[in-house]
């Protein structure tokens, strides 16, 4: 009698295993290109019925990933987005790439990992290999999942296979995408463990396996953590730094000359993006469960989390030095996306920014040449259907001030040094265009 995980790696290896993903964001649609180049047919799911429609249409959803690109799959028949859940059975491997934010009280909020095992619950079948990629804490896949998928009877590690490979994506990177990364492989058991690699193994440079699904969580959140980390460092740094009138951008750049010991991290307006806002705060909420503080991650979330109110504050105190109140006063939120490059708003810190600006009596405005409408965000739904300002002379002109809170490349940064009255610089790249003067202050 063949065994269902034998059946299933045979699948794997002659690449006619068909891979179900759960999620067509940022980390689903890259994963599901990788596996059609790999040779694999794709099945993908999305809630958003509109997401979908674009995507069988051929169309792309993001700045980075060219409409083109799902072209050959779409015309060879080995690509297709569904909203319908009840497909759920046809894949032979399923991938669940969906959001994992943080509720209003920095809890973990597992509402869509949870209501998609459940998705998945409800058509399960014998041989069916389940990885979740979504970041999330030590303990989610064996302790949330695993109940739900066995809730109907099947028996993971037996009749269905379940694993952990956190995503690695990183947006507007043309260096590493996702077929380049290695892939962090983790299972409670040596099935699904060797199951997932030979899945992975097929569509990146190289897997990493690991002991565990717990393990593989934790090393996502090992390597956004020491981000955060660093990051809050900087940004603490340029506070001090400014205290006593030195450049904290100057200080780093010399630095980062060391060819040993130190690794260049900058400073900025707060963080943003699906992962490191947030993760540091998943770990600390499971290390309670231990009686374990996590002092020194807390506390890096804590001074990141802070900075837009630096932001502001500097805003305010420039506008006021220039003889204008701050209240009443006009400002060009320039970058609303969370990074230079893409257009993704999630958790960005210029939508903070834009709050606290307004709650001080001033009014916002943006340019962001990728965010021509604001969608609508968990956080600041308020700011939905917002519109990019052209970035000319008149606009210019016709502000009190230029806060930079993102530094797309392809901005003609001398046409705002030129017309706009006062530059509130939060990533520096004025000084970078060589670009400097008493009208712009770095923040």
């Amino acid at each position: 009698m063949t065994l269902p995980s034998e059946t299933l790696g045979q699948r794997l290896s002659e690449r006619r295993a068909l891979i179900g993903i759960v999620g067509l964001g940022y980390v689903g649609l890259p994963l599901a290109l990788a596996a059609l180049r790999a040779g694999f047919p794709v099945l993908g799911f999305d809630i958003d019925p509109g997401r979908v429609a674009a995507l069988n249409r051929g169309e792309g959803a993001f700045h980075h990933i060219p409409g083109e690109a799902l072209g050959p799959a779409l015309a060879a028949g080995t690509f297709q987005a569904t909203g319908d859940m009840a497909r759920l059975s046809e894949p032979d491997a399923v991938l669940i790439c969906v959001p994992t934010p943080l509720t209003r009280h920095r809890e973990p909020d597992l509402s869509y990992v949870e209501a998609t095992a459940r998705a998945i619950a409800a058509r399960l079948r014998p041989g069916q290999l389940v990885v979740l990629e979504s970041t999330t804490y030590p303990g989610t896949t064996a302790e949330v999942m695993r109940p739900i998928l066995e809730a109907g009877g099947l028996r993971s590690g037996h009749d269905f296979f379940l694993a952990y490979s956190p995503e690695r994506e990183d947006p507007g990177n043309d260096l590493f995408d996702t077929a380049r990364i290695p892939k962090v492989v983790g299972a409670d058991d040596a099935a699904a463990r060797t199951l997932a690699e030979a899945l992975y193994g097929a569509l990146v440079v190289r897997t990493v396996p690991v002991s565990s699904a717990a393990a593989a969580e934790a090393v996502k959140l090992t390597e956004n953590i020491f981000r955060s980390v660093n990051i809050a460092l900087v940004n603490e740094l340029k506070l001090v730094y400014d205290a006593m009138g030195i450049d904290v951008w100057e200080v780093i750049q010399a630095a980062a000359t060391k060819p040993f010991g130190f690794m260049p991290f900058q400073p900025g307006p707060g963080l943003g993006g699906h992962c490191i806002p947030i993760d540091p705060f998943y770990l600390a909420w499971k290390a309670r469960e231990f009686d374990v503080p996590a002092r020194f991650v807390e506390l890096a979330g804590e001074v990141n989390t802070r900075m837009p109110y630096h932001v502001v504050e500097r805003l305010a105190a420039a506008v006021d030095r220039t003889g204008r109140t701050f209240s009443g006063a006009r400002v060009l939120v320039m970058g609303l996306a969370y990074k230079r490059n893409v257009e993704d708003t999630r958790e960005s810190p210029a939508l903070k920014l834009i709050r606290l600006i307004e709650a001080r009596g001033a009014t916002a405005l943006y340019h962001d040449p990728l965010v021509p409408v604001l969608p609508a965000t968990r956080e600041h739904p308020e700011l939905a259907g917002r519109r990019s300002e052209p970035l000319d002379p008149e606009t210019l002109r016709a502000v009190d001030a230029v806060l930079i809170a993102t530094d797309h490349d392809g901005v003609d940064y001398g046409l705002v040094a030129r017309n706009a009255r006062l530059v509130v610089d939060t990533r520096n790249v004025m000084a970078r265009h060589g670009l400097t003067g008493a009208t712009i202050v770095k923040a």
